[in-house]
């Protein structure tokens, strides 16, 4: 036990005496690596220093080459650049004086041209002196003026004018009548008789058969409210008069006189007629109406070889079933119009097919010519527009009336199948009013002209036909007279068909014999 205090003594004691002399070595030893470590980063900075100097002598080196070498380019092209200006300015010289050289020589041309404008002004001056004096020699030899001499030249030419103008014109329509009249009875003649229609006669009213007369106080009703009902729903006005077993649907629209009809019908066949009976029975004559219209639009359709139609452009043409112009009925006139152009269409070797849909559409704007403002072209145009028809149709339905000019024979074809069509006897008819002031205007026409010594409409105004007086009016003279008033009266007036004008000069001598 003692050993042991001994010994951890001893160490104690050691240790106090040797730590303090390791301590003083080691910051001995520290102090002198510091100093050892500041001389080295000493030199280090040195070293440094004296490298960057190196460097930055060598940079201003490069630099004052990099500046000598592009100070010498620079001087390399500016003189380049001189040398340019100095040819340029050569060219400019060259061409200043070129220019003064041309400008020299055209002062001498025009010099020259005066000369020469002044010389040929003498000699003209000379040439009309010398013109009047054998004007004035002339004039004494032939005992005339120079204005009679230059009357009597020009009378003579007109005169020989009219003559040789007359003999062409002559010449022209006779070789035109050769070779067509023929070949135009022959299309027309077999178009009309292979293509017939019924007629109906235009009218505004329609009447309906009653099984008795006490049907008339049913329709009436009380205090008239079924009469009244009726003409609120449909439109139209209804006539209860004297007439026995009969009532007089009138009004202005076809469509709703059929649907009064119809509507009216079903009534007096059910026997139940009130109101409310009324409103279901118009419901179904409308929708009986419109399959009807359908039905006629596809039969026509139909019949006539047009294929491909739109649905609503069959409706409009159903329509026309209800439609009448002059007494004569829209859609079998649109029908005998495709088939009258469709059959001259293959006589004549062009697109039948197109001539045909032109034909039934031509008139489809009638459709809607109640309903719309325009004339029943525009709004035919529009409407087959509006449904991407053929170009070629559509112009053919603009052009039916000459609204504008066809651009088809096809076009063509529908313009004298309409005409064919409205004029061909018992077609169509017309108002005595209408009628009378036609035949007028064409006999006040056909005595506007000079040498007219009377004119009579014939032919229910399809012929005029002009007495002229001889002395007035040469044989050479009634060529052109005859023209000139059919040209004044596809002008000035609208008329079906054609109109012939017909020019009668005579002679007469009368004698005595004692």
């Amino acid at each position: 036990m003692q050993t042991v205090i001994i010994v951890v003594a001893t160490i104690l004691i050691s240790a106090v005496i040797f730590i303090p002399i390791g301590v003083k070595i080691r910051k001995k030893t520290a102090e002198s690596k510091i100093q050892s470590a500041e001389k080295e980063a000493r030199r280090i900075m040195e070293n440094v220093k004296i490298e960057a100097e190196n460097s930055r002598k060598e940079e201003l080196i490069k630099a004052k080459e990099e500046i000598l070498q592009i100070r010498n380019e620079l001087d390399q092209e500016i003189k380049e650049r001189r040398g340019d200006i100095q040819s340029q300015e050569k060219r400019l010289i060259q061409k200043e004086e070129n220019f003064e050289k041309k400008t020299m020589l055209l002062d001498s041309k025009e010099k020259e041209l005066e000369r020469k404008i002044t010389e040929s002004e003498q000699k003209r001056q000379e040439i009309e002196t010398l013109y009047d004096r054998k004007m004035e020699e002339l004039q004494k030899i032939a005992g005339l003026t120079q204005e009679q001499a230059k009357k009597i030249l020009l009378d003579t030419l007109e005169q020989d004018l009219i003559q040789e103008k007359a003999a062409k014109i002559k010449e022209f329509q006779n070789k035109a009548k050769e070779e067509a009249d023929k070949n135009a009875r022959e299309i027309i003649g077999s178009a009309i008789q292979k293509c017939a229609a019924d007629h109906t006669s235009e009218t505004t009213i329609s009447v309906v058969a009653l099984p008795s007369d006490e049907m008339k106080g049913r329709i009436i009703g009380r205090e008239g409210r079924n009469i009244k009902a009726l003409e609120n729903l449909t439109g139209i006005d209804l006539i209860i008069d004297d007439t026995p077993e009969a009532v007089i649907i009138s009004g202005f629209d076809p469509l709703r006189r059929e649907v009064a009809k119809v509507a009216l019908e079903k009534l007096i066949d059910d026997g139940r007629i009130h109101p409310a009976k009324i409103e279901e029975m118009v419901e179904k004559a409308k929708e009986e109406v419109m399959a009807s219209i359908k039905d006629a639009g596809e039969r026509a359709a139909l019949e006539t070889g047009v294929n491909n139609l739109n649905p609503e452009i069959i409706k409009l043409i159903g329509k026309l079933k209800y439609r009448t112009s002059y007494g004569q009925n829209v859609l079998n006139h649109s029908m005998e119009v495709a088939n009258l152009a469709g059959m001259m269409a293959d006589e004549l070797g062009v697109n039948s097919k197109i001539a045909r849909r032109a034909g039934l559409l031509h008139d489809i704007g009638k459709a809607l010519d109640h309903d719309m403002e325009g004339t029943h072209v525009e709004i035919g145009v529009d409407v087959l527009k509006k449904f991407k028809e053929n170009h070629t149709v559509i112009n053919a339905v603009h052009a039916h009336h000459g609204d504008v000019e066809p651009e088809t024979i096809e076009a063509i074809l529908v313009q004298a199948a309409d005409a064919i069509s409205a004029s061909r006897p018992g077609a169509r008819r017309e108002t005595l009013e209408t009628y009378i002031k036609r035949l007028e205007k064409l006999e006040e026409i056909a005595n506007s002209f000079e040498g007219v010594e009377k004119s009579f409409a014939i032919q229910a105004g399809r012929e005029v036909r002009l007495v002229v007086r001889p002395e007035k009016v040469s044989d050479s003279e009634m060529v052109i007279m005859a023209r000139e008033v059919a040209k004044k009266v596809e002008n000035e007036m609208e008329y079906p068909g054609t109109i012939k004008v017909n020019v009668i000069r005579e002679s007469r001598v009368v004698d005595y014999a004692k």
